[in-house]
């Protein structure tokens, strides 16, 4: 397999040729299950663990390898040996949250993608408000959104649903698929032509793993049909995986997952992306600090006042705003922690350099 298959591009090999590092070999990480990696080389898959020089020189959790990742390994002695992986190639683009049930963590979920599929059901999944969160962390990420309504056959509105979706994600293209009877597919497989990386986004049961399985034409993935009771889905997929399509696309298909805290300092430039109407109202409130709340002059509570933006979105930017503002918070104090820590670092290898000095004298 070569590297241009799995989205190797010049970026990446004039990142490589910079390495100094003759004896180490370039690979994309295409399948994480837990804290095993498995990375395709050129010539074969291996194993693969975080080098101690990689563990000890990452500022955080987000800096060390996950799905997506094109890495640099130092190849095994035997066959059948872990290679360790000994950096991480500039990422061109990187999907992440905040870690659920944690408001201090980051949680990485794919690195290197081009489209960022965001996948709802037409069905007791459909949720307008999960989608606009969904939209500004795809934003945030660097990856171009698609919207995919999944299960169009089971619903008698479904050209209804794009064209509401279509209106709180300007500039976004809204597609009504159905994986199950083929509805929709090729305009999918037309946003992934070779060399591009798509990464599968949503939450259990809506059929993400149903159209890897559609566009690789082939059953590789399990999947179950969605309870009764309430149509939520089933957890199915307990790992991520990168496939490489007919085509020459790349499809990342991965755990469904209902909560997308947003998390980085960059989700106000999203933000901005996701709600552009509400920042083009905001812009004619009285205050520049307005918080679209009980402000006088507040542009945006005056247009939905007049029927011209609905409440709930209103309420739903609110909700991301202060959990944006939250999230660039805990960045910088992360990053102020990691600054100490290197302190710290760069401290203790002075006192070993002088103390070796002293040894020798």
């Amino acid at each position: 397999m070569s590297l241009e298959t799995l989205g190797w591009g010049p970026d990446f090999d004039l990142a490589f040729s910079h390495s100094q590092s003759p004896s180490l070999v370039p690979g994309r990480v295409v399948r994480q299950h837990r804290g095993l990696l498995t990375v395709q080389t050129a010539d074969r898959a291996f194993l693969a663990r975080a080098a101690g020089r990689l563990l000890h020189q990452a500022e955080s959790a987000e800096s060390l390898p996950t799905i997506g990742d094109w890495v640099l390994l130092q190849p095994p002695s035997s066959g059948d040996g872990e290679a360790l992986m000994q950096a991480v190639l500039t990422r061109r683009s990187v999907l992440k949250r905040r870690e659920a049930g944690s408001e201090h963590d980051g949680q990485l979920i794919a690195a290197n993608v081009d489209v960022a599929f965001l996948v709802m059901g037409l069905d007791g999944d459909f949720n307008p408000r999960r989608i606009e969160r969904a939209l500004t962390l795809a934003w945030n990420s660097g990856a171009t959104p698609v919207v995919l309504l999944s299960k169009a056959d089971l619903a008698a509105d479904a050209n209804a649903r794009v064209v509401e979706v279509q209106a709180l994600a300007p500039g976004v293209d809204v597609l009504a698929i159905s994986a199950k009877a083929g509805l929709g597919i090729e305009e999918v497989r037309s946003r992934l032509p070779a060399g591009k990386t798509g990464v599968l986004l949503g939450s259990s049961g809506v059929g993400k793993s149903t159209l890897a399985n559609r566009l690789l034409d082939a059953a590789r993935l399990v999947t179950q049909p969605v309870r009764e009771d309430d149509d939520r889905g089933r957890h199915t997929t307990t790992h991520r995986e990168l496939f490489v399509l007919d085509q020459g696309g790349l499809i990342i298909d991965g755990p469904g997952m209902r909560e997308l805290g947003l998390w980085g300092e960059d989700e106000k430039v999203s933000l901005a992306q996701a709600f552009a109407d509400v920042f083009t109202l905001a812009e004619g409130c009285r205050f520049n600090d307005c918080g679209h709340g009980n402000e006088p002059g507040c542009a945006v509570v005056a247009a939905v006042q007049a029927g011209t933006l609905p409440e709930e979105r209103r309420a739903n930017f609110e909700k991301l705003l202060r959990e944006q503002s939250f999230a660039a918070r805990q960045t910088d104090a992360a990053a102020q922690r990691a600054h100490k820590r290197a302190e710290r670092a760069q401290t203790n290898a002075g006192w070993q350099r002088t103390r070796t000095k002293r040894r020798g004298e």
